[in-house]
């Protein structure tokens, strides 16, 4: 491989546009709520293979040093890029967050039905989107 084939490779995660950003990046970005306190950072996010769309933002939450934390998917569309703060900021407080669906760091939810999607739509509302 030469060494331009390279180069490209490696700048495609490093661009960015205001509308576009590579998922590389979005990985490990802070998420805030509307009180401007720290509920985790973007752990994964999940796409719609069908549409390419973001349906989830899989955020860390919780824990010390990886103790006792839990993932929990959000619905990307509640979350809003934030230049400020350099992170997204989601209308949530952590009582809220802290009933919400989620699961272990050991734990792997069955995303293949559809139900465990529906069942974080229910929680935030969300009319369930077509998986």
């Amino acid at each position: 491989m030469s060494s331009t084939n390279v180069r490209a490779k490696v700048d495609v995660g490093q661009r960015e546009t205001s509308s576009l950003i590579a998922a590389s990046k979005v990985k490990g970005t802070n998420v805030y709520n509307r009180q401007n306190e720290s509920l985790g950072s973007i752990y994964d996010v999940m796409l719609d293979k069908r549409s390419g769309h973001v349906t989830y933002a899989v955020m860390s939450f919780g824990g010390f040093l990886g103790i006792g934390e839990k993932y929990h998917p959000l619905p990307w569309h509640l979350l809003t890029y934030n230049e400020e703060r350099g992170g997204y900021i989601v209308d949530l407080d952590k009582h809220r967050l802290e009933g919400a669906p989620s699961y272990a760091v050991s734990q792997t939810p069955d995303w293949s039905t559809g139900a465990y999607g529906s069942s974080i739509d229910k929680y935030y509302g969300d009319q369930p989107t077509l998986r």
